[in-house]
């Protein structure tokens, strides 16, 4: 993480990452929180001015003695976040703040392959930042399998044919000329929440996507951590109770085949077809097809059939997430993803289940609570992804291209 920095040589907590996470500051809490003296901060900043990174943002109320100057950082700044999702790319341009500027969201089938995929990604960067316009400085993506971080690869992705150890980072950077970071997706959302959302300053804490397929971002001490294989967090695939569903990765009874999205429609059909749900039925007759959103449309119709679906769903996730509260006793537990959506019939079954099943000491200061980003959970973290390799990258080599000046057109 980019909390060390060497500007000017010395080792200091970094300015940019200061600046990012707790927004603009006068220049002498910057010297206070870097521990060094206000004239090294000075130095300093007076170096990311000339490189175009900080501005001046007037003056900050006298403490008493001279008043201190307010550092801000660079309206130039630009990050992209990318998060493709299994039948969806979503992209956003960030200022140096990781607040979304632009948003961006289409539908897209990942089984298209990558090239054709990562191809749509650059057209749709390139449209929200046209070259005439403030060019990005770096670029974070997720995707939904799991990633070597070192390699910038997804490895043997379960929903994605022809993305494996595809060269994702480097083909990417190369089409769009910045540094490109790539992450599983659930791990972009798990930052988005920590760095903006509702797990702000949490330091222990689950994010569960729920969607097509199911994942968890496990936040350990205000990092990621994700395994030596890039694979932690993969509860799709844990056993479901009994369950003896077939998963699309060959084994019976994984989560995600009882209560992912797909199977959530395929539940749906039967429902349907059974004459068990006549707003289902009515639905499938009129479309010839069912998807979760139409058993959330149910629901809301006081559909009981689509209310016992959602609540077995429910039960399900609960008991596993229930295993995972024993096994690391996070602080809290964020749902996002498509089936999220659901809303509070889920969030209340969940909550349920993981009360009742995991022991009382677990669950003392536990909360569980929907996403606040929504569908900019993963947008959000993946700019934070792509600011933090940024910001490395200069603390590291202050006086090399990854400290070139910003705000120049292409």
């Amino acid at each position: 993480m980019a909390s060390e920095a060497k500007v000017g040589g010395v080792g200091t907590e970094s300015l940019l990452a200061l600046l990012r996470d707790r927004g603009p500051l006068p220049m002498a809490e910057l010297s206070e929180r870097r521990g060094v003296s206000r004239s090294k901060t000075g130095q300093d900043v007076a170096a990311l001015r000339r490189l175009g990174l900080v501005a001046d943002g007037g003056q900050a109320p006298s403490r008493g003695g001279r008043p201190s100057g307010i550092v801000t950082l660079s309206d130039h700044i630009r990050y992209a976040g990318v998060d493709i999702g299994a039948t969806s790319i979503g992209v956003a341009i960030t200022n140096g703040y990781c607040e979304v500027l632009d948003f961006v969201e289409e539908d897209a089938d990942v089984r298209d392959g990558p090239e054709a995929i990562l191809e749509r990604v650059v057209d749709l960067i390139t449209g929200l930042v046209p070259p005439s316009v403030t060019p990005v400085v770096g670029v974070g993506l997720g995707v939904p399998a799991p990633v070597s971080f070192s390699e910038g690869r997804s490895i043997v992705p379960p929903l994605m044919p022809g993305w494996d150890r595809y060269p994702i980072r480097d083909l990417l950077s190369e089409a769009l000329g910045v540094p490109v970071t790539v992450d599983n997706d659930v791990n972009i959302m798990a930052l988005g929440e920590m760095h903006g959302g509702v797990a702000r300053g949490v330091s222990d804490f689950l994010f569960v996507k729920v969607g097509t397929g199911i994942g968890c971002g496990i936040v350990v001490h205000d990092q990621v951590y994700r395994g030596v294989d890039g694979c932690a967090g993969d509860i799709g695939h844990i056993r479901a109770g009994e369950s003896t569903t077939l998963c699309h990765c060959g084994r019976i009874g994984c989560l995600e085949a009882e209560f992912g999205g797909a199977a959530l429609a395929r539940q749906a059909v039967v429902s349907a077809q059974s004459g068990d749900s006549p707003f289902l039925t009515r639905r499938l007759k009129e479309v010839g097809h069912l998807t979760a959103a139409d058993v959330g449309a149910a629901n809301a119709a006081g559909d009981a059939a689509a209310t016992r679906l959602i609540r077995h769903g429910g039960h399900v996730i609960g008991e596993v997430l229930a295993g995972l509260v024993n096994f690391f006793n996070p602080s809290k537990i964020v749902l996002g993803g498509g089936l999220a959506q659901l809303g509070p019939l889920l969030l209340a079954e969940i909550r349920g289940v993981v009360l009742q099943r995991s022991t009382p000491l677990a669950t003392t200061n536990l909360s569980v609570e929907l996403s606040g980003l929504g569908d900019l959970a993963g947008v959000t973290g993946a700019a934070w992804l792509a600011s933090e390799h940024f910001i490395e990258a200069f603390d590291r080599h202050p006086a090399t291209e990854a400290a070139a000046p910003v705000g120049k057109t292409a």
